[in-house]
């Protein structure tokens, strides 16, 4: 029996506390050329994790936290103040740990240890189609917003080299802002893009979460000691009108958007059990909020309402502790744009060989064709739409959006689909001669692989669920049904 998924291999990625795990955690769907065994699609035949609680957290917290932050100041100025912010940011935060703790449920519901395997066998064959769209978008906006930084980052500290005076264009073609981002993305950016596999980015990756980490500590501190040719712009203390608090909520999803990261980060886990994962996210989320807050309150408290979009913008390009935190940024992004490359690339991979019903174990010149073709056309169109979109805000609205579709919609959709299919199980059945007899109850442990059985997408044999799907149809994946103890 084969079941064959791409860069699918648990054992190759092995997760750890390691940021760079992140690697692995927008995984392309699972190919299934036959249905799973029942020791396959039951919880004790997938292999334990090794991820501790402490580990989860981190992961999540590191997965969650990115170059987002640098847009946060201007969302609070967006928002209408201080206040605004913070309502806006404790009122969303509900629904963003109650869809990590919906996915997790139906994650161990399904079986299934992606993002978008749950929603394809938790709602189907077009609304998961819709997700890995939705994912291929939005990893491909994300990569053009990196490009973005990385020109933003590169003007301030090329103006302190080449000693030009602040605001002035770049007085050479080679200081140009259009060529600094070329060279910089064909140098770094495409080697690192082309690989099939990229693991060794884990170490490089964890600079990244340092840098992180460094630019709140510098945007703290230059709010509490502020230099004197710093002088902030008016502070907004009430939003305009509710729409204008609403017009914050894309950089505020792009931020705290770690959902489709979440599910293999679950399935990780020494032990993975809904109510410990309520508590990874609840502890990951507040760590989360923590820096998110004091960044964008001390970020927009010192600039107030002249902050730009990029907070990093706003300061003095001489400023040295700055300029490092710059350097840190653009390391980030050099080592991020690669890894949301390969997750998109491995979305548009997979729908391609469902369209074409190819197995996955196809000669490895058409795949090597295949993927640097993939690649040059995806970071050529990438390189020209930054190029031509100076404005980051612009971006971050069109894949803030993205993002609170994997934040509210696809787990609303899955809540709704699973809570259906539990309402049917519970229904009173009839045997063959018409007369109504009564299911008898089972525990969550023991209705949980049948919930997500929808009707017509599986039928009865041999005692257990078997799933009815070939190469072309979504994985909702054959669940057994566990004897019954006690």
């Amino acid at each position: 029996m084969a079941q064959v998924s791409i860069n699918n291999d648990l054992g190759e990625w092995g997760l750890s506390t390691d940021s760079g795990e992140r690697a692995r955690l927008l995984q392309s769907p699972c190919v299934d050329t036959a249905p799973k065994s029942e020791g396959e699609a039951s919880p004790e035949g997938l292999g334990r994790g090794t991820t501790s609680t402490i580990g989860a957290i981190f992961i999540v917290v590191n997965a969650c936290l990115g170059a987002g932050l640098l847009n946060f100041p201007a969302a609070f100025s967006t928002a209408g103040g201080v206040a605004a912010g913070i309502t806006l940011q404790m009122g969303m935060l509900v629904f963003i740990i109650s869809g990590l703790v919906i996915l997790a449920y139906c994650s161990q519901a399904s079986n299934e240890r992606t993002y978008q395997e749950v929603v394809w066998a938790v709602c189907g064959k077009l609304t998961g189609v819709l997700c890995e769209v939705t994912i291929a978008i939005y990893t491909f906006g994300t990569c053009i917003a990196f490009l973005i930084i990385i020109g933003d980052q590169q003007d301030k500290i090329i103006a302190v080299m080449a000693k030009e005076p602040e605001g002035a264009g770049s007085s050479s073609w080679y200081t140009d802002r259009k060529f600094t981002i070329s060279l910089t993305a064909f140098l770094f950016i495409l080697p690192l893009s082309i690989p099939r596999e990229i693991g060794f980015q884990k170490y490089a990756s964890f600079l990244s979460v340092v840098g992180t980490w460094y630019v709140t500590a510098i945007i703290i501190i230059k709010y509490i000691w502020p230099d004197k040719e710093m002088t902030p712009g008016d502070i907004l203390t009430r939003p305009a009108s509710w729409v204008a608090v609403f017009n914050a909520m894309p950089t505020i999803c792009f931020g705290f958007q770690c959902h489709v990261s979440s599910v293999p980060v679950f399935n990780s886990m020494r032990q993975p059990k809904v109510k410990t994962w309520g508590g990874v996210v609840t502890a990951a989320m507040v760590i989360a909020l923590a820096v998110y807050m004091g960044t964008g309150i001390c970020g927009f408290l010192t600039f107030g309402a002249a902050v730009d979009p990029d907070v990093l913008l706003s300061y003095p390009s001489e400023d040295m502790a700055v300029a490092v935190a710059r350097a840190f940024i653009i390391l980030s992004v050099l080592t991020s744009y690669p890894i949301l490359h390969f997750c998109g690339r491995a979305v548009i991979e997979g729908l391609w060989l469902r369209y074409q019903g190819m197995p996955v174990e196809e000669d490895v010149g058409r795949e090597r064709r295949r993927r640097v073709l993939q690649t040059l056309v995806w970071f050529l169109l990438t390189l020209l739409l930054a190029l031509f979109i100076p404005d980051i805000g612009k971006v971050i609205s069109v894949i803030g959006g993205l993002a609170a579709c994997f934040i509210f919609v696809f787990p609303g959709l899955c809540l709704i689909q699973a809570k259906l299919s539990e309402m049917e199980e519970v229904k009173p059945a009839r045997d063959s001669s018409g007369v109504k007899s009564d299911l008898t109850p089972l525990d969550n442990a023991d209705r949980a692989p049948l919930l997500l059985s929808s009707p017509g997408s599986a039928r009865m044999e041999g005692g257990g669920l078997v799933s009815q799907k070939n190469l072309l149809c979504p994985p909702t994946l054959s669940f057994s049904i566990p004897e019954k103890h006690g």
